[in-house]
């Protein structure tokens, strides 16, 4: 569901009037019949909604009406107005998406955006989504992917101050990401041999020490502890050259020292498409990369591309989990 006074399911529901072209694996969405249907006809959609009691029934109705497991809410949604009263409903929807899928009766969840501070009130203690799901995969190690078909980048620190990013990077917790990355290329996207680029902290990678002794000190002995084990791992990579088109067809992820290392140039390259994959939980978890964007919810403005794209790599990794 996500954030119910949000774009979740105005783009969930462009999604599923897509679903032909872009070539949708069957899906079902946890949320309130009675929401969708009012909101499809607010922003201009004839979309027959179905609900269905359990997710096998998603099957026989997908190619004619969206199927739902239906949720009640607890209040009436005014897009762009998140109501507190609504935050448990979307605590309990994503616990039943994960209980679903570890139970074998979904392939993948996907999780459309949340808005924290409405859930804080109702209990929820995460920082987000990824946090919570592998809290319910029993604390599962992860790491946060952003793929786009152009770049994959995989965050060594997240929702961290830039400060907080540089004073807790450890060659450690650098090995742990780029592994959690490495295992993941080879169960979920295929990849028999990942190639991994590990980006330098510092411009051009430190200089030789006299931009920051962190590349020498910190990242270069965690690329040499990955390569003893085996993993095709290069780097420091000058973080300012590597996301071009040439030097991005050496490597099948990035790992980057932080948050906007990596989101820079994956959003400049494909704002619309960026898919949030967390590597390391033992189901598939995907997301679109935006927020909530109260601003335009209701307005039949919001794109679905996101939500579609991370639909599609859903799809492709459960079938990779299949093949294994």
């Amino acid at each position: 569901m996500g954030e119910p006074a949000g774009i979740g399911g105005e783009i969930a529901l462009k999604a599923w009037a897509q679903r032909k072209a872009a070539a949708l694996a069957p899906f079902l969405l946890l949320d309130d019949p009675a929401r969708l249907t009012a909101l499809a006809k607010i922003i201009g959609l004839d979309i027959p909604i179905v609900a269905i009691a359990k997710p096998a029934e998603a099957l026989a109705c997908f190619d004619t009406a969206l199927p739902v497991l239906p949720l009640k809410l607890a209040a009436p949604v005014t897009p762009g107005q998140p109501d507190a009263a609504n935050a448990p409903l979307v605590i309990a929807a994503i616990e039943r998406a994960v209980r679903l899928t570890q139970a074998g009766e979904t392939a993948a969840v996907v999780t459309n955006p949340i808005h924290k501070a409405a859930l804080y009130g109702a209990g929820f203690k995460y920082p987000g989504h990824t946090e919570f799901v592998a809290a319910l995969c029993d604390n599962a190690d992860v790491a946060m992917m952003l793929a786009a078909p152009q770049l994959r980048v995989v965050l060594v620190s997240i929702h961290v101050s830039l400060r907080q990013a540089i004073e807790t990077l450890s060659t450690d917790g650098i090995v742990k990401i780029a592994r959690i990355a490495d295992a993941a290329l080879r169960r979920d996207f295929g990849l028999a041999k990942p190639r991994l680029g590990i980006a330098g902290l510092n411009p051009h990678a430190g200089e030789a020490g006299s931009m920051g002794h962190e590349d020498a000190a910190i990242v270069a002995p965690a690329v040499a502890e990955l390569r003893r084990l085996g993993i095709d791992a290069h780097g420091p990579m000058p973080p300012d050259t590597m996301f071009h088109a040439e030097a991005r067809q050496g490597y099948d992820a990035a790992i980057c020292m932080y948050h906007d290392q990596g989101l820079i140039p994956l959003k400049t390259l494909d704002f619309d498409r960026g898919v949030n994959v967390t590597l390391g939980l033992p189901i598939i978890r995907t997301s679109p990369d935006h927020g909530t964007a109260f601003d335009i919810a209701g307005k039949g403005l919001a794109k679905p591309d996101s939500l579609i794209a991370a639909l599609q790599l859903a799809g492709e990794m459960a079938r990779h989990r299949l093949r294994g």
